[in-house]
């Protein structure tokens, strides 16, 4: 491009700018870049295919006319899309003997995850759609599969392998579990494997990033934009559910998943609880989701996590040609570090620095010293406020809004003192209540005021274990 082109492009820019605003211009033609002028035509680039087609349905007459105004002789706009994989780094790719066996689905077709995967234009790619950023670590091939996570893994491998018109199966695909277990693995796997084949468009979003991007839409009024752009996505990837907060954002995102839904596109999503338990999403979002597959992800048991160190130490032994630990550590680790994978990759990150910046080679003693506070001894379960209002709550057939509220029926006063007791009794704190609900309490009989935990209550009924409707209740915990 000359820079006579260039100075062109840049007014014209500018009368772009002017003939539609900062905010549209930002939103649509920021990313526009010029090719070349030929004649009578402007070749113009935008990064992604919806882009295209939107300036194309709505602005095309629009920026023909600002070229025209800077060049006379132009009658013809061609926007065109270009590929994210042109600026990437190519990527050298190495086939294991595993990536060598080619493995074929029922109906013949080879599975995406089975050839090497060029991660850097996959990624490129990703970006393009607006994804959140993705490990490259994080794939079906490192994945470490166990008693507690093989429906979870033959759930996404199912969703990873599908194709573009194959009828979908567990939709939405929802997966739970704790924190550091294998749920981010498994949606980012389902996302490197599925764009890694050219065919079907697969975009992984933390909740965050969805909230951020709709608010962002909306405050440029792009939000139509926002909702076609991820409409238009064939295998929509969320992470985190139970971070999505506001009002507007959770119906746009029930709008969404209905949509995609109902258009036969398939929809992955974790959190760290069931949907039923995700009390501030709406009843519909929650019953959406229980609609399809829902999957557990459990606690890693004690040969799951030996097998998991065993690939962490293969990997690192792969940048670090002499770092090596015997069985009997890895053996060791895998008894005493048992809360969930991200300890276990820290436990071994600690052995590699002492043997790598100390030149020591890693025995049993460094083990223990590296790790002893990674050792958590096996304490009862901590009661939380939350457990007990779910319990009681589900005990009772009321809402936990029904138990903060104000209301004075009997079907609902008598498990939010029960719920109160419990708190008094099974953790330091009492339940969040207004002072008119404490009021009402307060204010009703003996037996009833008991439930408060004041002093007298464990006098009167001998402690809790003499209670009749306590009893069954606090066994729970």
């Amino acid at each position: 491009m000359t820079n006579t082109e260039q100075d062109r492009w840049s007014r014209v820019k500018g009368r772009l700018r002017t003939s539609v605003g900062e905010d549209v211009y930002t939103s649509w033609f920021a990313r526009m870049d010029l090719e070349s002028v030929q004649d009578e035509n402007v070749h113009l680039s935008v990064p992604t295919r919806f882009l295209k087609s939107w300036i194309q349905a709505h602005y095309a007459d629009r920026v023909l006319a600002c070229w025209q105004a800077e060049m006379p002789e132009v009658h013809r706009i061609d926007l065109t899309v270009r590929t994210a994989m042109r600026c990437a780094a190519p990527v050298k790719e190495t086939a294991t003997p595993a990536d060598q066996r080619r493995i074929e689905r029922a109906d013949g077709r080879p599975a995406p995850e089975l050839r090497a995967i060029a991660t850097a234009p996959v990624s490129a790619s990703h970006d393009a759609l607006g994804g959140s950023p993705l490990d490259p670590r994080l794939t079906f091939a490192s994945f470490v599969i166990g008693r507690s996570n093989t429906l979870a893994h033959a759930a996404a491998r199912q969703v990873a392998e599908g194709r573009r018109g194959d009828p979908v199966m567990f939709n939405p695909l929802y997966i739970h579990a704790g924190v550091g277990l294998g749920k981010t693995h498994l949606l980012q796997a389902v996302t490197w494997a599925g764009n890694s084949g050219n065919e079907r468009k697969v975009l992984y979003l933390t909740a965050e990033k969805f909230m951020y991007g709709f608010v962002a839409a909306l405050k440029t009024q792009t939000a139509l934009a926002f909702k076609e752009a991820l409409r238009g996505i064939d295998v929509l990837v969320i992470d985190d559910l139970q971070f999505l907060q506001g009002k507007s954002t959770q119906a746009e995102f029930c709008h969404t998943l209905n949509a995609l839904i109902d258009a036969g596109r398939q929809v992955v999503i974790a959190a760290d609880r069931p949907p039923s338990d995700l009390e501030s999403l709406d009843d519909r979002v929650r019953s959406r989701l229980a609609g399809g597959l829902v999957v557990e992800m459990g606690s890693l048991e004690e040969e799951l996590r030996h097998e998991i160190l065993k690939s962490r130490v293969a990997a690192a032994r792969a940048h670090h040609a002499g770092f090596d630990v015997p069985s009997p550590v890895l053996t060791f680790i895998a008894k005493t570090v048992t809360h969930n994978g991200r300890d276990l990759d820290g436990a071994l990150n600690r052995l590699l620095a002492h043997n790598k910046l100390t030149g020591l080679p890693v025995t049993m003693d460094m083990a223990e010293r590296a790790v002893r506070d990674l050792v958590r001894p096996q304490e009862p379960k901590r009661v939380k406020i939350e457990d007990i209002q779910r319990v009681v709550a589900r005990q009772y057939n009321v809402s936990r809004a029904d138990l903060l509220s104000s209301r004075r029926t009997a079907n609902v006063v008598r498990p939010r003192q029960i719920a109160m007791y419990l708190a008094k009794t099974l953790t330091l704190r009492s339940l969040p209540f207004t002072r008119s609900v404490k009021s009402a309490i307060v204010s009703s009989d003996g037996p009833r005021r008991s439930l408060l935990g004041q002093r007298h209550s464990r006098r009167r009924w001998g402690g809790s274990a003499g209670h009749p409707f306590v009893e069954p209740l606090e066994c729970r915990f």
